[in-house]
């Protein structure tokens, strides 16, 4: 009884949120790239007494809310981070039950999402999750192809230094192969090799649940990103919480090693 008093009586207050920050925002100068380290799933469900799963299924409606925010302030590139190289080592049946809610939920909201202009991408080794998610990501990434409204990369099966060593890897081949010379490697060719080569890097990074480190995300890419934290944990994240990470990060000077211009 006590929790939905208090969720009734936060609704409107995360109205006033909303339209406080989003009237706050100049829509001319919204980060054209967002990526955001989703966390606190477990914890949300553990305060309540629930199962991992029932957090991770929370999770998905937070999921549901940002892509709306970030559409509405013209984002064009949101990458998110969904489950990590890392992940592997969490028991089985949450593993599996991940999974199971990841197709559950692509299934449910993709037609939404392909009418909206979004065009779904996977970064990561798709290729070792189970044939059946194998397919349902390939399936809904094969109908956005020719989206042009925003890409929303998922990463899947992620993980940063495994990104790099597989960028390192395909330039070694390519230099072996007489395809690239040695000396004309630069920075700007391994962006390149990267999963997200075409992207432009996150200008900012949100994380939740206070947390304050990158845990093997987007390591190269993020090299002058803006980073956000929130001790809100991801199922309470709210679309007013993506519009107060966009106008704060507009009040930021980014120098990118410079100094401000007089």
């Amino acid at each position: 009884m006590l929790n939905g008093f208090i969720k009734s009586l936060r609704t409107p207050f995360s109205r006033f949120r909303e339209d406080l920050f989003f009237k706050r925002i100049d829509l001319t100068k919204v980060p054209k790239h967002v990526a955001i380290i989703m966390d606190g799933n477990g914890r949300w469900a553990a305060k309540r007494g629930l199962p991992r799963l029932a957090g991770h299924r929370a999770g998905a409606e937070a999921i549901r809310r940002t892509i709306r925010a970030a559409a509405d302030v013209g984002v064009k590139y949101l990458t998110l981070y969904a489950f990590s190289v890392e992940n592997w080592k969490r028991p089985r049946d949450e593993v599996r039950g991940l999974m199971n809610l990841f197709e559950e939920t692509l299934r449910k909201e993709l037609q939404e999402l392909h009418e909206k202009g979004i065009k779904i991408n996977v970064i990561g080794h798709l290729e070792e999750l189970s044939k059946s998610t194998q397919r349902c990501f390939r399936e809904a990434m094969e109908l956005t192809a020719n989206n042009k409204e925003m890409i929303l990369n998922i990463a899947l099966n992620y993980g940063g230094r495994v990104e790099i060593a597989d960028a390192a890897r395909e330039i070694a081949r390519a230099v072996r192969d007489g395809k690239m010379a040695l000396e004309s490697i630069k920075p700007e060719t391994l962006a390149d090799y990267l999963y997200t080569s075409g992207s432009p890097d996150p200008e900012l990074l949100i994380r939740t649940s206070g947390e304050l480190r990158v845990s093997n995300f987007l390591l190269w890419q993020i090299a002058y990103t803006e980073l956000w934290v929130t001790a809100a944990l991801w199922p309470d994240f709210e679309k007013a919480d993506f519009y107060q990470a966009i106008y704060e990060f507009q009040q930021r000077k980014r120098r990118f090693g410079g100094l401000e211009a007089d």
